[in-house]
């Protein structure tokens, strides 16, 4: 029979199996889970931690859109650099229009989402009660 080698610290255990004892990945897993999304707990967060990331896309769509602008706007005043303004203008200007819409689109998603989970929760009290008896 062969005796298992000594880990460098001393201990009789192999360091494999003290990683798989010690490791919680498991646990990390299901923490990070999306049947622990952030739709489960709703009525208990703010406006901001619903709309948050909508928000920040409508707000660097705006952004570059208005920066679109100005860009597109110097090619009609500078005669330096014209070429460079009229190509750079648009495509600041159609990705900040689509960054905008997009935001934009998302809020009203958002709202539909959150009255189906009140709607569904609800409905799921009304069965608990009446089927739980």
């Amino acid at each position: 029979m062969e005796i298992p080698p000594k880990s460098p610290d001393g201990s009789e255990k192999s360091p494999q199996s003290k990683e798989l004892v010690t490791s919680n990945t498991g646990s990390t897993l299901c923490m990070s889970s999306r049947s622990e999304s952030v739709w489960t707990s709703a009525s208990h967060r703010s406006k901001w931690d619903i709309y948050h990331k909508p928000v920040i896309v409508v707000s660097v769509g705006a952004a570059v859109f208005l920066f679109g602008m100005v860009i597109t706007s110097l090619s009609c005043f500078l005669p330096q650099n014209k070429n460079v303004y009229k190509m750079c203008g648009p495509a600041f200007l159609s990705l900040g229009l689509m960054l905008l819409v997009c935001g934009l689109v998302w809020i009203p998603i958002i709202r539909k989402k959150q009255k189906q989970r009140q709607k569904s929760q609800f409905l799921q009290s009304l069965k608990s009660f009446f089927f739980n008896r």
